[in-house]
C-alpha cells in the first residue's frame, strides 16, 4: 500500500486493491439497480401518453380558462372547514405529543425499558402513515366529514411533533435542571422550572410549523371524503368542470400563501 506525504505533514494512503474491488463492486450493484428500476418503469409506462403530455396539458389549461369566478362565492365555507381541520388537528396533536415526547426522551421518561419503547412506537406509527391514508381509514370508521379530517391530521401530526419535541428535550442544558433539583424541588417542579422553559421556543416553532404543513395537507383530505375544500375539488374534477377546478386551485394557492405569511409572522414573534 503506497503512502504519500501531503501538505502539513499529513499522510495520504492509497486504498488497497481489495478495497478498490469492493468499491467498484458496490458501484456496479448500484448501477444495476438503477437500470433494473428504469427498465421496470419503462415496461409499465405507456410512452404514447407521455409524448402527448404537452398537448394534453395545453388542452386542459385551455379548458380551465377563463375561471368561473362566480363559483368562488361558494368556497368560503369549505375554506373555513379546511382552516378548522388544520387548526383543531394541530391542537389535538400537540396535546397528545407533549406527554408522548416526555415519555420518549431519555432524560425525562419514567422508564427507559418499558415506557420509552411504547412512546417511540407511537411516534413511528404516526409518522409512517400519511394523513391521506389516515383520512381514508377514518372515513370508513367514523363516516365522511370534517371530524374524520381533524382526527386524520391529528394522528399524522403526533409523530412529527413528538419526534422533534423529544429531541429538543434530550438536548436541554443539565445545569438549570440540576440547580432546581438541588433546591429540593419535586419532579413536577423540576419539569416546570428546569425543563419546560428551555423547550418552549422549540415547542412554539414546532407548533406553528406543523400548523403550516397541516393547512396544505387538509386541502386534499376532501378527495377521500374527509371534508374541506378537497370535496369541491373532487366533485369538479369528476364532473369535468375545469373552470371551477381553476378557481379551486387558485383558492388553495391563496390559502397556502396566507398561511405561510401568517406562520412566518407568528414564528418571528414567538422565537
Amino acid at each position: 500500500m503506497a503512502v504519500f506525504e501531503g501538505q502539513n505533514g499529513q499522510d495520504w494512503r492509497q486504498r488497497t486493491r481489495l478495497v478498490d474491488v469492493f468499491v467498484w463492486f458496490c458501484w456496479l450493484i448500484g448501477l444495476s439497480i438503477v437500470v433494473a428500476c428504469l427498465s421496470f418503469i419503462s415496461d409499465k409506462t405507456i410512452w404514447a401518453f407521455v409524448l402527448s403530455a404537452p398537448q394534453e396539458a395545453g388542452d386542459l389549461g385551455g379548458r380551465m380558462f377563463p375561471p368561473d369566478w362566480a363559483y368562488s362565492n361558494t368556497l368560503w365555507r369549505p375554506l373555513w372547514d379546511t382552516f378548522n381541520i388544520a387548526t383543531l388537528g394541530t391542537a389535538i396533536a400537540l396535546m397528545i405529543s407533549v406527554p408522548v415526547a416526555f415519555c420518549a426522551a431519555r432524560n425525562t421518561t419514567p422508564s427507559i425499558v418499558f415506557v420509552r419503547p411504547i412512546a417511540l412506537f407511537i411516534i413511528a406509527a404516526s409518522r409512517s402513515i400519511n394523513s391521506l391514508i389516515w383520512a381514508l381509514l377514518l372515513v370508513v370508521i367514523v363516516g365522511p366529514g370534517v371530524f374524520a379530517g381533524v382526527i386524520a391530521i391529528a394522528f399524522r401530526s403526533v409523530g412529527f411533533c413528538g419526534k422533534l419535541l423529544y429531541e429538543a428535550i434530550e438536548e436541554i442544558a443539565v445545569e438549570p435542571v440540576e440547580a432546581v433539583t438541588a433546591t429540593g424541588a419535586s419532579s413536577g417542579q423540576v419539569l416546570t422550572y428546569g425543563v419546560v422553559p428551555q423547550i418552549m421556543p422549540a415547542f412554539a416553532g414546532i407548533s406553528v410549523f406543523r400548523w403550516d404543513i397541516n393547512i396544505r395537507e387538509s386541502t386534499i383530505l376532501g378527495l377521500v371524503g374527509a371534508g374541506g375544500i378537497g370535496l369541491q375539488l373532487s366533485a369538479s374534477i369528476n364532473n369535468l368542470d375545469w373552470s371551477r377546478v381553476a378557481v379551486i386551485l387558485i383558492a388553495i394557492l391563496g390559502t397556502v400563501i396566507v398561511s405561510e405569511w401568517l406562520s412566518a409572522k407568528v414564528r418571528a414573534a414567538l422565537i
